[in-house]
């Protein structure tokens, strides 16, 4: 009896306390995310019946939805920096779409391709894991609006996989699916992300080409009925696009089942935290980049190992500042100080309820809006410092789309309602105020209904301390913003570290503050696709014994490797 309680204990356990609402961690967790692009809440666990995710809703049944989430941008990149920094966009100077890759237009206005440079103390969330012990994937998606830290990932590539860990160690993996991605409602090249095998095999050359040429399949019928949005027409081309949305949803909860497969296949299901989410709202007109729900509600799901809380709906606020702060109260590890957001789970759980979700969009490509959101669990207040600027911006990326070629088309010939022309406005007005409740698609302004005025200056005025609160850069001219990161265009490097022996043992510093510190052991870990291990102590090495040592500061160039070869 003894031996099986010992048994029991040596197992993983989540304990949940009812008295506080907490999930603790008794062993270290391994943590799973599993990110899909570019998708509302079009599932059948939030309510959207229109086609059918088997291995979604088991992870509704077994876990927790989380139905009030919010992504702090319509967009990508923005986004992800907030995920894995704890930071608003705005803040670090992340809010501008895109920063790494400008597009030719953008080029032309004098935009340079350049890394937003955060503040000296700010690690990537998976750089802090690595510290503490996890070996950290990511499959594939970067995108943080600069590039990855040398020390954020064990392996960030497509061949990237918990199993390629050593043994018994924890792990924090990620595995994003293109598939849902905008993109896929006119180019199925994202596909070869979101098939068999997987991961691939890292010997064979070319493994994507495969896939070229090959037209991608429906997996829904034609016939089914589609709950078309009010701002979308009616027609054969909306219902072409929307149909194809929801076939790679189908395509995408497909791999979402073979990686939980792979995850009970090696024993490991109930000591892993599963974490499904989109990285903002849908991909259609009207939903991507715009901070409507549309644009930035997205569904969440966590499944904790033995079904703890199994089939919950947790209404609380959340916002993606939020994520990396509970990532982190989840295994144990206390949050950061400089963290925007607060843990919603885990050991370190806060105890206020967030109040407000805050988002922002600013430029995307080549057109400069500026727009700031603020929601409570009902209302919705826009601030639209441009309001000389339509809604709609001609991106030649959105304009790939069928059913942006057609809503142009029908905008033109006068053949849209009141509800579709509202995107394509000449101006907009300088406060916008929506019941989401009596109306989710956010068509009827309610700024100035009297009755709502109390409401109308509270969000007002939470915007307005935001903005003051977190230093909100939106307000800098994009020129300035990048001489400050970059002074006169070209980007600073990381010093190299300092290696210095003391008592038999290598310590490791660098000038450039903020700076991370990395080794490799030259005979074992040299290999081009392995991470860096993270310097967290002094070393001890063998006589004869070569290391190869780096610095860097997200934003900086990283630091010229520094060879070391011990003698003692």
């Amino acid at each position: 009896m003894m031996q099986t309680i010992k048994s029991s204990v040596a197992l993983f356990f989540i304990l949940f306390l009812s008295c506080s609402n907490k999930i603790k961690v008794d062993l270290e967790p391994n943590i799973l995310w599993l990110v899909a692009e570019d998708l509302s809440p079009y599932l059948p666990s939030f309510g959207d019946s229109t086609v059918t995710t088997p291995n979604l809703d088991r992870l509704a049944r077994e876990g927790v939805r989380y139905s009030n989430v919010f992504s702090v941008s319509g967009v990508c990149a923005p986004s992800r920096s907030a995920i894995v920094t704890g930071m608003y966009p705005t803040s670090i100077g992340a809010h501008h779409m895109r920063t790494l890759s400008q597009q030719p237009a953008a080029k032309e206005k004098g935009l340079i391709n350049y890394e937003v440079v955060p503040p000296p103390n700010v690690k990537m969330v998976s750089q802090i894991l690595r510290e503490n012990g996890y070996y950290c994937t990511n499959n594939k998606k970067e995108d943080y609006q600069f590039y990855k830290s040398v020390l954020a990932w064990d392996e960030s590539s497509i061949f990237a996989h918990w199993r390629n860990r050593p043994k018994d160690s924890k792990f924090f993996s990620v595995f994003n699916f293109g598939v849902t991605h905008e993109s896929n409602l006119w180019d199925p090249w994202y596909r070869q992300f979101d098939l068999d095998p997987f991961p691939p095999d890292r010997n064979v050359g070319k493994w994507w080409e495969q896939f070229s040429g090959i037209e991608k399949p429906l997996y829904v019928s034609e016939n089914i009925d589609l709950n078309i949005p009010p701002y979308l027409p009616e027609n054969s081309t909306v219902r072409k696009d929307m149909l194809r949305m929801y076939s790679n949803i189908v395509e995408m909860d497909k791999k979402v089942g073979l990686i939980i497969d792979q995850l009970e296949e090696d024993g490991l299901l109930e000591k892993t935290i599963i974490v499904f989410y989109t990285d903002h709202g849908g991909p259609l007109p009207r939903q991507k980049r715009l901070l409507y729900d549309s644009g930035i509600k997205v569904p969440m799901i966590i499944r904790y190992p033995n079904k703890v809380r199994a089939g919950e709906v947790d209404k609380r606020m959340i916002s993606f500042v939020d994520f990396a702060p509970t990532l982190l109260s989840l295994v144990e590890i206390e949050p950061p100080d400089y963290y925007h957001g607060s843990p919603f789970e885990g050991i370190f759980k806060s105890k206020n309820e967030r109040k407000y979700i805050h988002a922002a969009a600013d430029r995307f490509d080549e057109y400069y809006d500026q727009i700031r959101a603020v929601r409570d669990k009902r209302y919705k207040y826009l601030r639209n410092y441009k309001p000389d600027k339509p809604y709609y911006l001609p991106l030649e990326y959105r304009q790939k789309m069928n059913t942006m070629q057609e809503l142009l088309h029908l905008e033109k010939e006068g053949e849209l309602n009141e509800s579709q022309l509202q995107w394509f406005r000449k101006s907009k007005p300088e406060e916008e105020l929506f019941d989401t409740f009596n109306d989710p698609h956010e068509l009827r302004n309610l700024a100035n209904d009297t009755s709502l005025k109390e409401k109308l200056n509270e969000l007002k005025n939470e915007c307005d301390k935001w903005i003051h609160n977190t230093d909100d850069k939106g307000f800098m001219p994009e020129t300035e913003l990048i001489e400050m990161f970059w002074p006169n265009k070209k980007q600073p490097r990381t010093e190299k570290p300092l290696i210095t022996t003391y008592d038999g043992m290598l310590h490791a510093t660098c000038e450039t503050e903020g700076a991370g510190i990395g080794y490799k052991y030259r005979n074992v870990d040299m290999q081009p696709h392995l991470g860096w291990k993270p310097y967290t102590k002094p070393l001890k090495v063998e006589k004869g014994q070569e290391i190869e040592w780096i610095a860097h500061r997200i934003g900086f160039l990283p630091s010229l490797t520094k060879k070391y070869k011990s003698d003692f």
